[in-house]
């Protein structure tokens, strides 16, 4: 009897400023799947003195922390371990005495990064894991450094690793503890100060999307979406929670819906910079990346996953994991594409991103068949809103796992999403519904010739009468189907020809 071997694990372990975090990931069906995310709150950087020396009590949290990571890291081949140290680490001038000890309880050696490699390796990770296309500005906002980045594809344009964090600005701007207009304003003064002397070579080289890699952005997304807002974070929406921050006088009293207890102490120094980033570069709006500084330095030792289509690559991953049939995915998929092309594209359907998620969900839309038939579209949604799917933010999963729910059978209206308007959603879905109905056969060359014309909301799907007389089960299908679109409100008109 053979032995099946388990893929082999690894470890990234990031010491920063204000958290030690360490990743746990294996690699398997062509993505990373992680196995486990440890976190500590350790404050480096508020053990920092006015001479850059650490104190031992700060050292002491740190070492401490390390005590419970080299557990885990005991199981790991030492090849696929790596440990990397950043601004604080860079900057304490008794760093050798931190280290010492800390490589000893680790069993690792730890290696203290430079600024500009923090930036190539956060970069790499936000490649890895985020969708889209274009010129992308990465923002990371650490407990001592704040990382910029311009890079396309896997390539980074512009790397600059910043000496401000949300840990320093809350010991320089917010030091009394009080959250008064006067502080806000001088932890954002101080913060464009240090952004000015990178912002005309950055503007210069220009940018298509904005993503944040940082516990900041990540903590801002949590509350607005406890709050109602969709993902994306813009100026407007900033400027308001920085309102709802100063109604606390004290940091100690601060509540924000959907802020976290730990995250509270530093989070309006990060909002503070963040501000200052969005003013000066006149950012219109960021959105989260799928990952950052751990994550690069996990798929940078895996070889395999070097490809650029982030999003096909993600979707290659679930179909190995799921089994599930990826030659009627493609036919599905490309009938999709077609029946989009024929109703106008752009016209009908104005956001680009609609095609991606018209795509991606004609691709994994069976998912939820390898738990059982019955329940398929519900468990479809299920696994789509809480799988890791590399390159597609929350609101998107959360479209797809909607789209899903509703491929075949009982139709409903779609409730409230954020990744593209309504109007375009509930078309997306109508072209999902026909595609896969049209299918039904499970092969291409069985398929018939259509034509699709949309004006407004009104669709005319036109098939040749002969198909259709061969096809009695298909065609009843699809009347079935004009009445339940027309019945809410998408009128749908069978024509033959």
């Amino acid at each position: 009897m053979t032995q099946t071997v388990s893929p082999p694990l690894y470890a990234a372990i990031d010491l920063g400023s204000n958290s030690f975090h360490m990743l746990v990931v294996r690699h398997i069906d062509g993505s990373v799947q992680t196995m486990a995310k440890i976190k500590r709150k350790v404050r480096l950087a508020a053990g920092l003195d006015e001479n850059n020396a650490l104190s031992l009590e700060a050292m002491q949290r740190g070492w401490d922390c390390l005590s419970l990571f080299a557990e885990r890291l005991q199981d790991i081949p030492t090849e696929n371990i790596r440990i990397v140290g950043t601004a604080t680490l860079r900057t304490a001038t008794n760093v050798d005495i931190f280290l010492e000890k800390a490589n000893q309880i680790l069993g690792h050696d730890i290696n203290v990064i430079s600024g500009e490699e923090e930036a190539a390796t956060i970069y790499k990770g936000v490649a890895h894991t985020s969708g889209g296309s274009g010129r992308r500005l990465v923002v990371d906002i650490g407990g001592a450094s704040t990382e910029m980045i311009i890079g396309e594809g896997f390539s980074a344009k512009a790397l600059t690793s910043l000496k401000m964090g949300c840990v320093t600005w809350l010991e320089r701007h917010f030091k009394d503890r009080q959250l008064t207009a006067s502080n806000f304003e001088h932890a954002i003064d101080a913060a464009k100060a240090t952004l000015e002397p990178i912002l005309e070579s950055y503007t210069k080289l220009g940018w298509d999307v904005c993503v944040g890699a940082s516990g900041t952005v990540q903590a801002l997304q949590e509350i607005m979406l406890a709050q109602g807002m969709d993902e994306v974070i813009t100026h407007a929406k900033l400027k308001r929670l920085q309102k709802q921050a100063m109604i606390a006088e004290r940091l100690e009293e601060l509540e924000i819906e959907g802020l976290t207890l730990e995250r509270a102490l530093v989070f309006p120094s990060g909002l503070s910079i963040l501000i200052a980033i969005f003013e000066l570069l006149e950012i219109d709006s960021m959105t989260l990346a799928g990952g950052a500084l751990r994550e690069g330095l996990a798929y940078e030792m895996v070889d395999e996953l070097r490809q650029d289509d982030i999003r096909a690559r993600t979707i290659a991953s679930v179909q190995s994991r799921y089994q599930m049939d990826t030659q009627y995915a493609e036919q599905v998929s490309q009938l999709a594409e077609s029946l989009y092309q024929q109703a106008g594209s752009s016209e009908w359907i104005v956001e680009p991103q609609a095609l991606v998620m018209l795509q991606t969900a004609a691709k994994l839309h069976e998912i939820g068949l390898t738990i059982d038939f019955k329940k398929g579209g519900e468990h479809s949604a299920y696994l789509l809103q809480h799988l890791d799917l590399p390159g597609f933010t929350r609101a998107q999963k959360h479209f797809l796992g909607e789209l899903s729910r509703r491929y075949r059978e009982q139709l409903t209206s779609l409730p409230e999403q954020h990744a593209i308007s309504g109007t375009s959603a509930k078309r997306v879905l109508r072209l999902l519904r026909l595609a896969i109905l049209l299918t039904h056969r499970r092969n291409p060359e069985l398929e018939p010739q259509v034509t699709l014309e949309a004006e407004g909301d009104n669709l005319t799907l036109t098939i040749n009468q002969q198909w259709l007389a061969s096809n009695p089960l298909t065609a009843a299908e699809l009347e079935i189907e004009a009445n339940r679109q027309t019945d809410i409100g998408w009128p749908l008109v069978i024509a033959e020809s």
